[in-house]
């Protein structure tokens, strides 16, 4: 994938999409990265991770409210459209319910849609071994991998932790790491019936 400006210009859009974990405290360094190598940023959250962002200030940071939910009908997009997407921190739950290709909020909804538009999306889990090690949520992982999604996890990335023992390492979290993969990612493919 090319740099975070388009041919004319102007920066590209990015999403960044917070799931319902305590690492969502922090996505605002991750949209401070993105800032930086040129991104406008825009964070999207899943209802259980908007209960850990403080979206008045991520709202300022990236000049764009934080969205959670689906607009009403009629209601005008008060984002701009997306040009990549970055899931990080990652749930079980979201990563499960993506590969099957369920939409029951905006976020999954955004992801389902980005990928049958080609919009290259990168995920990273924020998880513990033991839920890592869920049958569903590994073929969900090789899943999205095969349609091209980037999907950064592995102990050499983020070491998985023992249940119960997330909040240690949230500090360690290689933000970083979602947008190196980005800037190699692909579009992803849409899976055909």
């Amino acid at each position: 994938m090319s740099g975070p400006h388009t041919s004319n210009g102007h920066r590209r859009v990015l999403y960044v999409i917070a799931c319902g974990s305590p690492l969502a405290r922090h996505v605002d360094r991750l949209v401070d990265l993105a800032q930086r190598d040129g991104w406008e940023v825009c964070v999207v959250t899943t209802p259980d991770g908007a209960k850990f962002v403080d979206r008045t200030a991520l709202a300022r940071q990236t000049g764009h409210p934080v969205r959670t939910h689906y607009k009403n009908p009629g209601d005008p997009d008060v984002l701009p459209v997306a040009d990549a997407m970055i899931v990080c921190p990652a749930t079980v739950n979201t990563v499960n319910k993506w590969a099957a290709g369920i939409t029951d909020t905006l976020a999954l909804g955004l992801l389902v849609e980005a990928q049958g538009l080609g919009v290259p999306i990168v995920a990273v889990p924020y998880t513990n071994s033991a839920m890592a090690a869920h049958p569903a949520f590994r073929a969900g992982v090789a899943r999205l991998r095969e349609w091209g999604v980037q999907v950064v996890l592995g102990e050499h990335v983020v070491p998985l932790h023992a249940p119960g023992t997330g909040e240690r390492h949230l500090d360690a979290f290689p933000w970083s790491a979602g947008l190196a993969a980005l800037r190699g990612a692909r579009a992803p493919v849409a899976p055909v019936g």
